[in-house]
């Protein structure tokens, strides 16, 4: 299952930026962030794992198995295709179009 999320930890008011969009494909998670630049905007990427440890807790993790590295793959796949769909939008002049849609699962 795949998912565009928001992520609750990260709207923490003391937290200055969120990230702008969410991937979830299984454990691993890609949460896309924004930076203004003078030549428009810039993306970056940080991707985490999701894990239970021994009491049972969920945390998050940048390390990444074997069997995680295809999953991780397809994240980041995904995550450069939104990217490349927002640039579009950017030079047409349509910015911020995707970003106002809510979350969806696949």
């Amino acid at each position: 299952m795949c998912s565009f999320y928001s992520d609750p930890e990260m709207e923490d008011s003391t937290m200055a930026k969120k990230p702008v969009h969410g991937i979830r494909l299984g454990r691993v998670k890609a949460a896309i962030w924004e930076n203004d630049s003078q030549n428009g905007p810039l993306y970056n990427v940080t991707f985490s794992r999701l894990y239970k440890d021994e009491d049972d807790q969920w945390k998050d993790s940048t390390s990444f198995g074997r069997d995680d590295l295809l999953v991780l793959a397809k994240v980041a796949d995904i995550a450069h295709t939104w990217i490349f769909q927002q640039q579009q939008e950017d030079s047409n002049g349509s910015k911020g179009k995707n970003k106002s849609k809510p979350d969806e699962d696949f």
